[in-house]
């Protein structure tokens, strides 16, 4: 009988779902011992790509907050199994699991398909997930899932580069080299390379070894910390509570709150940040041995 192996995730652009389907190959690779079910949350109402400015902007409340949407009752083939292994692809939004995988995570469905299943975790973002994983771990063990593994595929350029190209991306829909500015998102070349970290996800599935998955993913370089930005996420997270609070109470003020948010955004990217990565390079080495504690925790999938 062949094991079940389920795939969840939401993609707008089409780069998540070319990640979890890369790292599925090996599983769909041995059709006589496995067999693999894809299911793509989908939204009542869904949001638009590319992505209106405004729109954008406008849902920095809700998505810090984790405030759910409706979404779409999953297939009956998803609803009637009992699967084996879930690999769930998610990505960032605002510094948390987006809006789709928030309400699926809210979803009276959610329970029943992860509760006692073992669990991988496949994100691919701009370059801050760390915190939004932490998020994400929580979801997972009050719904009952086994969180057996992680991934993390991330743009690889600067932060401030990464950050123009993002925003034409979503904002245009153009993803392709333009001018100075380099390709937005994944590379191409990692995203037909995470293959790799589905073999190593169906060796260790197969022999029944996945407590030991998850440092044999990050010796293969399946998740990078970046302690510069674990600090930006963790001041971020700080001022977007004050902000996504004062957007929400304020109702009669939002449209106004979103263009003073949009403004204090931008600055804080290109101001805010520098400063706090001059303090981060200042204090590295009285901080050394905390932030490789920090690093090791951050790598794995166990929650303090």
């Amino acid at each position: 009988m062949p094991k079940k192996i389920l795939v969840i995730y939401y993609s707008q652009t089409g780069q998540l779902e070319d990640i979890v389907k890369n790292i599925a190959r090996p599983f769909e690779n041995k059709k006589d011992e496995y067999q693999v079910t894809y299911y793509s949350i989908k939204l009542k109402n869904d949001f638009p790509f590319p992505w209106p400015s405004d729109v954008f902007f406008n849902t920095f409340p809700e998505s810090y907050l984790q405030i759910p949407s409706e979404i779409l009752p999953p297939p009956e083939d998803v609803l009637n199994q009992k699967f084996d292994l879930i690999l769930f692809g998610y990505q960032v939004w605002y510094l948390t699991p987006s809006i789709p995988i928030i309400s699926f995570m809210k979803s009276g469905y959610a329970e029943n398909i992860l509760k006692d299943t073992p669990v991988v975790t496949i994100s691919g973002t701009r370059n801050m997930w760390m915190l939004s994983q932490e998020k994400l771990k929580v979801y997972l063990r009050d719904l009952r899932a086994q969180l057996v593994g992680n991934i993390a595929l991330v743009d690889r350029h600067d932060n401030y580069t990464s950050v123009l190209t993002i925003l034409r991306w979503l904002t245009t829909g153009q993803k392709e080299k333009s001018g100075i500015l380099p390709a937005a998102g994944i590379s191409d070349k990692e995203i037909d390379g995470s293959v790799k970290y589905g073999k190593i996800i169906e060796e260790h599935f197969r022999n029944n070894n996945l407590k030991n998955l998850q440092p044999d993913l990050v010796k293969n370089g399946a998740v990078e910390i970046r302690p510069f930005l674990v600090r930006v996420e963790k001041v971020g997270n700080k001022i977007f509570t004050v902000w996504s609070n004062l957007i929400i109470k304020k109702k009669e003020k939002r449209p106004l709150l979103i263009k003073f948010f949009k403004v204090y955004l931008m600055a804080a990217i290109w101001i805010i940040s520098p400063i706090v990565l001059v303090f981060h390079i200042l204090l590295a080495p009285l901080l050394w041995f905390k932030r490789k504690k920090q690093r090791e925790y951050l790598q794995g999938i166990n929650l303090k």
